[in-house]
């Protein structure tokens, strides 16, 4: 059963003034306004232990698509787990410059924090992929955040974290996640930097960590809070946090993952310092590097980092090179490097499915960097743009939305041959959705031809136009 509680929001304005608002314990509450002046929205999340008597902390966490409930619906489970306020802004988008995000950001929070009862210095931001970069932002902005939670994607910019204004950096990916090679090395500036910081990685198909490794992101935060003497010494939480964490990285070495052994037996050091003495897990370190398990293991990853680096740069360079000289010839050199990678998907070597994985999302994001530059230009390259959607379409074949661009940008630059071959190649790949495709923008002429109409009777059994016999 949802609980509802009652609490008196304070907004400072030219007037104070107070409105009674009603937020529920245990589940998402959506669409409070930050204020009266604006049109800005958040949604929160109280645990369901959640008392006004109490001081809580809080997690804020950025959705750059502006969807609320869904950036809160992730770390659900683990702010009910270890006892933690969610909030979420709905205007955050790309499309804003980074101050205006901070400013909207920047409302959410004075909106939360006069409405709960938020802990001294328990201010804590969180993301996933963009959302986690912006998070990892703000700290430089707002020097009340004490942490970041940033998941699938690396500091947003290095050049401007400030030592004398250090947070705490938890990092977690999946190791066929395109980022987990540059948030490695982010640690070792962090570490240069003294920043405090952790990486949690692990493996397996889905994209998106557990609950159990988010509750330890945010237990890590409460840990250390007490470090700071910001929150009570709880000596039984500390004592089951570093049981757990031994017997998760005592399974990674049941289980032939000397690797990601190494990388938490790390953490826990970074962690428990402060709390535990640590000579024996010190020592347990040295072995396991010095181990063969181990030194095989780190080298062949090793050795796939640099063939994904050469990779990387052949990418880049082609990319850049095929929308300057618009080389549609060099489409099948993508259609080649994509069925390399899927040799690699059916591999029964883990480094080289991870490899293949993190390469795909590499060109992915390449490509969504040089479609948003183009699309931002003054004056628009359609035939760039529409290159770029015809590689997509090699390299995320399943996704509609690429064929979909073709077709229209082809339609208005009255190329209909290509159109209607990307027409059939969308309903090949199983399309079905007749109503946009007769509203797809630019095509009015294109869908009375009868070779559009032919197209789809053919897949979708029934046109929308007559076709006539000649």
């Amino acid at each position: 059963m949802k609980k509802i509680i009652l609490v008196a929001l304070l907004i400072t304005s030219s007037a104070v003034f107070s409105q009674e608002i009603r937020l529920l314990k245990g589940a998402i509450t959506e669409n409070l306004v930050v204020n009266d002046s604006l049109q800005e929205t958040y949604s929160i999340y109280l645990p369901t232990s959640f008392e006004l008597s109490k001081s809580w902390p809080v997690v804020f966490v950025f959705d750059m698509n502006g969807n609320a409930k869904a950036s809160i619906s992730m770390l659900l489970n683990a702010a009910e787990n270890e006892g933690y306020i969610l909030a979420s802004s709905n205007n955050l988008n790309d499309t804003l410059s980074i101050t205006q995000n901070v400013l909207v950001a920047n409302r959410m929070f004075n909106a939360v924090i006069n409405t709960i009862p938020i802990a001294k210095k328990r201010t804590y931001t969180a993301g996933f992929g963009n959302g986690a970069r912006f998070a990892s932002i703000l700290p430089t902005f707002v020097k009340e955040i004490e942490g970041v939670i940033s998941i699938g994607a690396s500091v947003g910019n290095v050049d401007i974290l400030n030592i004398k204004q250090s947070f705490q950096f938890i990092g977690i990916v999946n190791r066929s996640d395109y980022n987990f090679t540059e948030m490695l090395q982010v640690r070792k500036i962090l570490d240069k930097l003294k920043f405090p910081n952790q990486l949690f990685v692990f493996d397996g198909e889905q994209g998106l960590p557990d609950v159990k490794t988010i509750s330890t992101a945010m237990r890590i935060l409460t840990l250390s809070g007490m470090a700071k003497g910001n929150v009570v010494r709880d000596d039984t939480l500390i004592a089951n946090t570093y049981d757990q964490l031994m017997i998760e990285a005592n399974s990674f070495l049941s289980n032939k993952k000397p690797i990601l052994a190494t990388y938490l037996l790390s953490d826990i050091e970074r962690v428990f310092s402060p709390f535990i003495d640590l000579d024996s897990l010190k020592t347990s370190q040295k072995y396991l590097r010095r181990s063969s398990s181990y030194k095989q293991a780190n080298r062949i990853q090793n050795s796939y980092f640099l063939k994904e680096s050469f990779a990387k740069e052949d990418y880049s360079y082609y990319l850049e090179e095929d929308i300057l000289t618009y080389n549609f010839a060099n489409l099948g050199w993508w259609n080649y490097q994509m069925k390399e990678l899927d040799k690699l998907d059916k591999s029964a070597v883990l480094f080289e499915r991870q490899t293949a994985s993190r390469l795909r999302g590499y060109i992915n994001a390449l490509i969504a960097d040089n479609v948003d530059f183009i699309a931002a230009a003054e004056e628009l390259d359609l035939e760039a743009l529409n290159l770029l959607y015809m590689i997509k379409t090699i390299t995320t074949p399943n996704e509609y939305f690429s064929y979909l661009k073709i077709i229209s940008n082809s339609a208005k630059m009255e190329d209909y041959g290509t159109a209607l071959f990307y027409l059939e190649e969308l309903l090949k790949n199983g399309y079905d959705n007749k109503k946009e495709l007769y509203t797809l923008e630019h095509t009015a002429l294109l869908r009375i031809t009868p070779e559009f109409n032919e197209l789809v009777e053919k897949y979708l059994k029934e046109a929308r136009y007559d076709i006539i016999e000649q």
